[in-house]
């Protein structure tokens, strides 16, 4: 019988602790999070791994990295930025994107609230384009592209970087993995015809003096990149980790 007792006694004190667990678990989980969640959205023809040279310090920021869906035929680009906010998760993030990304999360501010909205490489209006894009869009010229090459890597480059690869053609093969032609196609199509008049409350921009996809010459209002390219994100990842934080928490 002493025996039988004891046992009892030890089950009791078990699930008395494990009961305890629970409660610091639940605590824990219902505990605000204090950190501030940065999503970032690639350019062009490009996946996530642009971002990896990127390193925000860990106790304030969360980093979440966004990859490129096939679009459906003839898919509006609000309705891909819509069907994009499905993968954001936390409520008032910071919204970083690249070229096209950047125009890309500029139309997602529609469908959320995000707490900061930062273009790199891109453009804030349709009045900061490019003019063989404007040229483009009222000739349709660009319809005739050979997209139907991108698995050429060099073609695609120019097509996403704006410049021809040579000595870094095996970092280009790993960065452009989204080489669907339908999905280029509507890329480019996308943003010639792009037609917001006015960016978004919160945003900045950050822009490479020496862009040529989108040249600084068009851009007004931007923290200026000295000697930054158009792929600056990628080789000028110290630079945005150095100067992110502030900008972002400003």
């Amino acid at each position: 019988m002493f025996i039988w007792w004891g046992w009892l006694q030890k089950g009791y004190k078990i699930s008395q602790n494990i009961a305890k667990f629970l409660t610091l678990i639940d605590i824990w989980c219902c505990m605000p999070d204090n950190k501030t969640h940065v999503y970032l959205m690639p350019g062009m023809a490009a996946n996530s791994s642009i971002f990896d040279g990127i390193h925000l310090p860990e106790n304030s920021f969360e980093t979440h990295k966004l990859d490129w869906f096939l679009p459906e035929k003839g898919m509006p680009l609000q309705d891909y930025a819509e069907k994009m906010c499905e993968f954001i998760h936390h409520p008032n993030p910071v919204l970083i994107g690249v070229s096209f990304g950047g125009m890309l999360v500029q139309e997602m501010a529609h469908f959320i609230q995000p707490k900061k909205i930062v273009v790199v490489s891109s453009v804030k209006s349709k009045h900061e384009l490019p003019k063989k894009m404007i040229f483009a869009k009222y000739t349709k010229v660009h319809k005739l592209l050979p997209t139907g090459l991108v698995n050429n890597v060099e073609l695609l480059a120019k097509y996403a970087f704006g410049e021809a690869v040579t000595k870094r053609l095996h970092l280009y093969e790993k960065y452009l993995s989204v080489r669907d032609k339908g999905y280029i196609d509507w890329s480019i199509d996308q943003m010639v015809n792009w037609n917001q008049e006015v960016p978004p409350p919160n945003t900045v921009h950050i822009q490479g003096e020496k862009d040529t996809v989108f040249p600084i010459v068009n851009i007004k209002d931007c923290i200026k990149v000295k000697n930054g390219t158009h792929t600056m994100i990628i080789h000028r990842a110290k630079w945005f980790n150095d100067n992110l934080p502030t900008i972002i928490s400003e």
